[in-house]
């Protein structure tokens, strides 16, 4: 498989579903439903999706789908597109950025891909396998920061799931205390692309789905960063919980989130 031209198209039809989501928020077409606990969806999100989901059936006929809005339970045999069309809804319904769009191509158990394209700001990040991280076309990297001090943090606020709340909330108290300062935007894939691009150095947070974080961990890796779950090992995608990072602060970071979140 040419990694780098589905790459390319991927990013096209990102942005192209970036400019729909746009002009229906300028023209405040955004009809609300309620799926759970503080948990929405619109008709943007149901509509994206399906853009996304056409576009991409037809570049690889034979992949299948995990998509938040359930466009299409499609399971390929090989290759699944793992995709969430507005991570953010709430700050897209509130007409607050950040919010994104993600999109990863997994090959059997493995990455091969990931793009996240940032509408507000209009940023799009993408590598594919044996690549380079990209920002609108220009190579970025994680930071080098190497301890937790002189860290800018990144994390999300529990919304429907308080049974590690008190861990949670040590975990905030202690990196205000022992950090350059913490970060919630609301948007799990804006958190991991600005790691990937080193404007985080680190972000954690739990209670994700495989779609909130698929394209950014991905992002996080090929850029030269960490990427784990809270007790250290590689069940980030499925086991609701993530921590990503630089290279340098990884161990440190990772030992706090150890200790406090366990």
């Amino acid at each position: 498989m040419n990694y780098e031209a589905i790459c390319r198209q991927v990013c096209e039809v990102a942005i192209q579903t970036g400019q729909f989501i746009s002009e229906e928020r300028a023209n405040n077409r955004v009809d609300v439903e309620v799926k759970g606990s503080n948990d929405f969806v619109t008709q943007v999100d149901k509509g994206a999706e399906k853009r996304i989901v056409d576009a991409l059936s037809e570049l690889l006929p034979e992949s299948g789908f995990i998509a938040e809005e359930g466009t299409s339970n499609k399971k390929g045999k090989v290759y699944n597109w793992i995709i969430d069309p507005i991570d953010g809804t709430t700050n897209f319904i509130h007409g607050l950025a950040p919010y994104a769009i993600s999109i990863a191509l997994q090959e059997n158990d493995d990455l091969v891909l990931g793009v996240i394209y940032e509408v507000g700001l209009k940023e799009c990040f993408s590598a594919f396998k044996g690549s380079p991280v990209f920002l609108n076309g220009k190579k970025v990297n994680v930071s080098n920061t190497d301890t937790v001090k002189d860290s800018l943090i990144a994390t999300g606020f529990p919304y429907s799931n308080y049974k590690r709340l008190d861990g949670f909330m040590n975990s905030v108290r202690y990196f205000m205390e022992h950090s350059r300062g913490l970060r919630r935007l609301g948007s799990a894939a804006t958190d991991l692309a600005y790691v990937a691009c080193g404007r985080f150095d680190s972000f954690y947070e739990y209670n994700l789905k495989p779609w909130d974080v698929a394209a950014g961990a991905f992002l996080v890796q090929q850029a030269g960063g960490c990427v784990c779950d809270f007790d250290g090992g590689n069940n980030y995608l499925f086991g609701q919980e993530i921590i990503a990072t630089n290279k340098a602060s990884f161990e440190e970071f990772t030992n706090v989130i150890k200790k406090i979140m366990d």
